[in-house]
């Protein structure tokens, strides 16, 4: 049996919750440098988010976490975190998000 990571979209608002209160040790555990790779890419200018503030929304490509239009319309689907940089390590990054919404760490 296959399981699939759509989640209802209660479960999408608890894990931007979560993700919003642990923004900063997001952002360490995001790139490889702690952070600071980051401060140049997440200006809030040019699609990106500010790496000093948290946001979420709808289609919104300068969020910190984007919920695609068609998850918003079928209360249903998946949440996407843009803030690793792309030399993030990833399973750093998995682990952040694992410890941050699933085990509530």
């Amino acid at each position: 049996m296959l399981h699939s990571a759509i989640f209802c979209f209660r479960e999408i608002e608890k894990a931007i919750d979560k993700l919003s209160r642990n923004h900063l040790r997001h952002i360490q555990a995001y790139d490889p440098h702690g952070g600071k790779d980051n401060e140049r890419r997440l200006t809030g200018r040019h699609e990106t988010s500010s790496i000093h503030d948290f946001s979420a929304g709808v289609a919104n490509r300068g969020a910190s976490i984007r919920i695609p239009r068609g998850c918003a319309e079928d209360k249903k689907g998946y949440l996407e975190d843009r803030r690793p940089a792309s030399n993030c390590d990833p399973y750093s990054v998995t682990e952040v998000i694992v410890r941050t919404c699933i085990l509530d760490e």
